[in-house]
């Protein structure tokens, strides 16, 4: 897929979305329905996905090829995941204060811990979205006070279960999620 300015983008590891101002290379830059201008690379965006465009895509598409592309089709096989990695969520947060902001001039610690509990709740939001099962937010040891307001916001939802994530992976800094996703809607 080509992207370019003025198209509507989310970020694939993140839950940033908006529309392409600019494109440098490989380096795309974004922005936000707040005004905010991200930096992203090509690899690291995706098309937004609405309605509109997908019936675009089908109405001007031809069926009959569609329709031969979905006959020919061969049944693939489901690729290995070793029994050890299985269970090993793929989805990770680092809550750590300059993974999210480039300088902490001016902030005080009540604003680095709303920073990083917004951040928390946004990407959690996006995990129940996307319908990610398993989810990791490192958040470090320190004095603890992240750790326990992560447990007290986590505690607020009904779909959520969560512990501290693998030691051998993590360490003693890290918290796992399950998100549980209603089946029928």
């Amino acid at each position: 897929m080509k992207i370019k300015i003025g198209d509507r983008v989310e970020a694939i590891d993140d839950a940033i979305s908006g529309i392409v101002t600019k494109i440098s290379g490989h380096t795309i830059f974004i922005e936000d329905n707040d005004g905010f201008e991200f930096q992203f690379e090509a690899h690291e965006l995706m098309a937004e996905s609405n309605e509109a465009t997908l019936d675009n895509a089908v109405y001007n598409s031809d069926l009959d090829a569609v329709k031969q592309e979905k006959e020919s089709k061969k049944r693939r096989s489901a690729a290995k995941v070793k029994p050890k990695e299985r269970h090993i969520p793929k989805f990770e947060v680092d809550l750590h204060i300059h993974h999210l902001t480039e300088s902490t001039k001016g902030m005080t610690n009540f604003d680095m811990l709303n920073l990083q509990l917004d951040t928390a709740r946004s990407q959690l939001e996006f995990a129940i979205r996307k319908r990610i099962p398993k989810m990791v937010f490192i958040h470090g040891v320190g004095e603890g006070v992240l750790r326990q307001e992560l447990e007290t916001m986590l505690g607020r939802y009904n779909n959520v279960q969560f512990y501290d994530a693998d030691y051998k992976t993590y360490g003693l800094g890290a918290t796992e999620v399950r998100i549980f996703q209603n089946i029928e809607p």
